[in-house]
């Protein structure tokens, strides 16, 4: 019942922010412009977005060092191919807790200190995609700021939000045993007894995979990584930008629309981000004055240049490592059940896997 009121939101959520980013849009002009686009600069920037997986396969090395610096590429990038593509097709957004799982099973790593890595990852997504919201809406040529309000207001709950988990996940780091009898004493009230040991120590795993919050070096080397991974993605939609003759934003109206898009498929949507990615295009690109259907082409042609391109590579790697989609989907799912309850998703037999 859970996981189908789960489908049911993320599907009404996609509903919604379609009708919202189509509506008003005359679709004879939409399919013409999609038949005129420079499909050259399309297969590019779709290249670019699939390489992107490659970034972040990169980038995680650095935030796995603490817990083994010596992870190879091959798990990085399956994981992060393969939960992109769990993404794209599976309901319920479980490609993270799929890519933990695959990266961990790979490289021979429990779950839990991988997810917290992952988590990592994401904060420091949310805090830089803030950042570069900002300094590119303080730039001179940004449009009118009255017409952005929308956006900084997002903008701000959303460095509010990042502020508090930020600042919870830099106490775990700094503060280790603090942070563990704060949550045994809690974990006592709340969980029976013989979930209480399994807890703590998946606990204890999670924490050891943010030890990369208290290293600086690491930390600033994290923090460039992440600035150059979005960097070199928003390389890909300013030449999806030229592919449907969209020169007003340029690369800084690009970058734009690409922390605005980071902003909005974090909402609980259907596979593949349809809906919101569109919205926030049609947003984004309004703000230079570029016509609804000219930004909904750009939207629709970019978004399943990105989506084909990740997604079959996802799939290549599942194929070549002999993963089963539903083996994945089960572990992803133990892997949150069993998280405060028992075994390590990546040390459960092959039998129970496939259960």
């Amino acid at each position: 019942m859970k996981q189908r009121l789960k489908v049911a939101v993320s599907l009404a959520v996609t509903a919604f922010f379609l009708w919202l980013a189509l509506r008003g849009v005359e679709w004879r002009e939409v399919a013409t412009q999609l038949r005129e686009a420079n499909w050259l600069y399309l297969v590019l920037a779709a290249v670019i977005g699939t390489l992107g997986v490659h970034v972040r396969a990169l980038r995680m090395k650095t935030l796995l060092a603490p817990v083994d610096p010596h992870v190879a590429f091959r798990p990085r990038v399956a994981g992060a191919a393969v939960g992109l593509a769990a993404n794209n097709l599976i309901p319920a957004r479980v490609g993270e807790v799929v890519r933990a799982v695959v990266t961990a099973r790979l490289a021979k790593l429990p779950v839990s200190a991988v997810f917290a890595a992952l988590v990592v990852e994401r904060v420091l997504d949310g805090v830089i995609t803030v950042a570069l919201l900002f300094g590119v809406m303080a730039l001179p040529g940004f449009p009118d700021p009255e017409r952005a309000q929308g956006a900084l207001t997002a903008v701000r709950i959303v460095a509010l939000v990042m502020a508090v988990i930020g600042i919870v996940l830099i106490a775990m780091a700094l503060l280790p045993r603090h942070s563990a009898r704060l949550a045994e004493a809690t974990v006592g009230r709340v969980l029976p007894e013989r979930l209480r040991a399994p807890f703590l120590a998946r606990l204890d795993e999670f924490i050891a995979g943010l030890a990369v919050l208290r290293n600086p070096g690491l930390l600033v080397l994290s923090v460039g990584w992440a600035v150059g991974q979005w960097l070199f993605i928003t390389l890909s939609i300013w030449l999806a930008f030229l592919a449907f003759g969209i020169h007003e934003p340029g690369y800084v109206g690009a970058l734009f629309l690409q922390c605005a898009i980071n902003l909005a498929v974090a909402v609980p949507a259907a596979p593949g981000f349809f809906g919101p990615l569109e919205a926030a295009a049609a947003f984004g690109l309004g703000l230079w004055g570029v016509e609804k259907a000219r930004a909904v082409s750009f939207a629709i042609g970019w978004h399943l240049g990105g989506y084909i391109g990740v997604t079959v590579l996802g799939l290549w790697y599942a194929q070549r490592l002999g993963l089963s989609w539903g083996e994945l989907v089960g572990s992803a799912g133990k892997a949150e059940a069993k998280a405060g309850a028992g075994a390590d998703p990546a040390l459960v037999s092959e039998d129970e896997r496939r259960a």
